[in-house]
């Protein structure tokens, strides 16, 4: 398949990062440590992966905590970058990695609507366009002309979703957001990125939740210790995965 017919495709990428081991806990322990060299040690997180991802698919990244999920998702976002290989997106992308990154948190909910949104890309004109759409969407009524340091997390979460699925990105990156807030919310997001992929948008999304995982995803790419363990149908590479962590 021709590169420019894939949203994503990544290409023998590695990458670890230094993780230091000497914390000094006393005022002694950090004058002793002022004489002694900081150890450290390098930590492989992902080993020569390659993916593609096709336009218009939902894919499932999978895995325990540390087998490099939301690693490779920021890879994607460019956010930080491979020691080898490299990743290539085509299309306009949006992310929701953390929940109110962007945000100013002096900022009220709307002024931060218009300062994340240009930064999608997004003119002062098309967001007037969308303003009304993303705060009915966040459902944060009167509450979005207060501070964002105010809200709670599931706020920071209505707020940032609501933004990034009105940017008109070809390529949504969705980790572990859907975990905060209330069920109604929820279900809510699930159902509009299922609206997304019927209007033949690009999903890749981290959960621990296999019941999300099935609804929202055709393909399930399952992720060990820095490897892909298996890359397939979503029932069943859900299935195996269940049985092996059980």
């Amino acid at each position: 398949m021709k590169k420019e017919q894939n949203s994503i495709v990544v290409e023998n990428v590695c990458k670890s990062f230094n993780v230091y081991l000497d914390k000094s806990n006393t005022i002694k322990e950090s004058l002793l440590s002022l004489f002694k060299r900081n150890r450290k040690e390098k930590r492989q997180v992902l080993d020569d992966i390659s993916l593609t991802i096709s336009k218009g698919e939902a894919v499932a990244l999978i895995g325990v905590n540390g087998s490099g999920k939301s690693t490779l998702l920021k890879l994607m976002t460019k956010i930080i970058y491979p020691n080898k290989g490299r990743v290539i997106t085509n299309g306009k992308l949006t992310s929701l990695l953390e929940l109110g990154a962007g945000f100013h948190p002096d900022f009220s909910g709307r002024e931060n609507i218009y300062f994340n949104a240009s930064i999608f890309g997004l003119s002062r004109k098309e967001i007037d366009a969308r303003l009304n759409d993303i705060i009915e969407f966040s459902e944060l009524g009167e509450y979005i002309d207060n501070p964002v340091r105010t809200y709670s997390s599931g706020m920071y979460m209505r707020l940032a979703f609501s933004v990034a699925i009105n940017v008109d990105a070809e390529i949504l990156l969705v980790d572990e957001i859907l975990a905060v807030g209330d069920q109604h919310f929820q279900e809510k997001c699930l159902n509009k990125m299922k609206e997304l992929r019927s209007q033949g948008k690009t999903m890749v999304f981290v959960s621990h939740s296999m019941g999300q995982v099935k609804q929202l995803c055709d393909r399930a790419i399952w992720l060990h210790e820095g490897h892909i363990k298996e890359d397939g149908n979503v029932n069943e590479v859900v299935e195996h995965y269940l049985k092996e962590t059980a």
